[in-house]
């Protein structure tokens, strides 16, 4: 039951690639290894659990309390936590839910991968700077990236006074397809086997893995929670290529809570199971608009449950539950019709950022923390709202979201649930 945790000075320096290597290189080796992702993400935690063969975690400095994020993250496995952004950047105005931040909280030791393709022995300075930086943040060792040469490595080695775990060189193979939210998803890489393995072979042959695993530091034991009670609810959650964004501490939730979980996939034209509660989660809804459109099943027993049922729709679940998705080709699709909303990919704007929700309405009733990120314009949003608002610096926003009767849902996509 130990752990250490992967970051950065920056985006972009290939954290991700380096831990999928890394648990694939784990897990071949026998190893229970298990992962974290650092922050609001949902797309990496679908490649980390790719790699090791187990449901990967979200553990959000900013909307979760350090009890809550102990608990998620001890178990019997080895936890390979990777952060977000640079190591010490958060939410404004003083970087609150940083990486660092799970550092100080889990004390874990941190890995720093580092870019080094354009920088020689400037690697010191940079390196020092981070590690003298916040002397409660413990930087232990390094993994340099994207290495041009064996003459550029010792050029690396040579300049710093960190341990070094690992160099590993530029490869073609090892960068991945992106999108407009992040990575190509892990379930649209037909070749993300072949990709992990290569992935694993490579970290294998250029980093300590040895070293590495031998300066992860226990985790606090997890109390044993009472085992969940015998299902007596039913949760219908939308599950497939349009529909990806569900958190899986959520889903554990809803079971400790005594739901039943019940996937089905809209784009199959699966009609939607008989439930006490019914989750349109987040996903790319904009790229599978036509095939929504004309899945008929799914529409009409959607809108059958509406009249019994509550419904929540978060991000692309909202735009589903609304009347039209424009897409990014300027072609309208005519959704569900249960919300008075119309929202168009013809013109992005990009909206970002963590959220403080208040609602005295719909599944989620109370105080939560959430995050937004999407690139949707909204042409029309009549009716009255779901949620009140505010930033991370708790400067008031417009109010989030749509009700009408029993269905509800917004662009936030909800984290957990405030301390009161």
């Amino acid at each position: 039951m130990s752990g250490l945790i992967l970051a950065a000075p920056s985006s972009g320096s290939g954290k991700t690639t380096v831990t999928l290597g890394l648990l694939r290189a784990l897990r071949d080796r026998g190893v229970t290894v298990r992962a974290a992702k650092s922050g609001p993400d949902y797309i990496d935690p679908l490649f980390h659990a790719a790699a090791c063969g187990v449901p990967c975690f979200n553990l959000d400095a900013w909307a979760m309390p350090e009890d809550r994020l102990r608990s998620i993250a001890c178990g019997p496995e080895l936890m390979l936590i990777e952060g977000a952004m640079g190591l010490f950047d958060g939410a404004p105005p003083d970087g609150k839910g940083a990486t660092a931040d799970l550092a100080r909280f889990l004390d874990l030791p941190v890995v720093l991968v580092v870019d080094a393709s354009h920088m020689a022995q400037s690697v010191a300075p940079l390196v020092k700077g981070f590690a003298a930086h916040d002397p409660k943040v413990n930087i232990a060792g390094v993994i340099l990236n994207k290495v041009g040469s064996p003459r550029h490595e010792a050029m690396l080695r040579r300049a710093l006074k960190v341990p070094v775990l690992g160099a590993i060189h530029r490869d073609p193979k090892l960068v991945t397809p992106s999108r407009h939210l992040g990575l190509v998803p892990a379930g649209e890489r037909p070749d993300l086997e072949a990709f992990l393995n290569h992935a694993s072979t490579s970290i294998a042959r250029q980093v300590d893995i040895d070293a590495l695993c031998a300066l992860a530091q226990p985790l606090l034991e997890r109390i044993e929670d009472n085992p969940p009670p015998p299902p007596t609810k039913r949760l219908a959650v939308a599950k497939d290529a349009a529909f990806t964004f569900a958190y899986p501490h959520q889903l554990r939730d809803f079971v400790e809570d005594g739901f039943e979980v019940l996937p089905f996939s809209p784009l199959n034209d699966e009609p939607v199971p008989e439930a006490d509660l019914i989750i349109l989660p987040g996903g790319y809804p904009e790229l599978h608009a036509g095939r929504l459109a004309n899945a008929s099943n799914f529409i009409d027993s959607l809108r059958k449950a509406a009249e019994t049922t509550d419904i929540y729709g978060e991000c692309g679940g909202y735009m589903v539950l609304g009347e039209a998705l424009t897409d990014a080709n300027g072609t309208v699709h005519q959704m569900a019709g249960l919300l008075p909303l119309q929202t168009s990919f013809a013109e992005r704007k990009l909206h970002l950022g963590y959220r403080d929700l208040r609602s005295e309405h719909g599944p989620f009733q109370g105080h939560f923390k959430a995050h937004e990120f999407h690139y949707a314009t909204t042409i029309k949003a009549d009716g009255d709202p779901l949620f009140e608002a505010k930033d991370a610096e708790g400067n008031p926003l417009p109010p989030m979201g749509l009700r009408r009767a029993r269905v509800c849902g917004s662009f936030a996509h909800i984290i957990d649930r405030a301390l009161p």
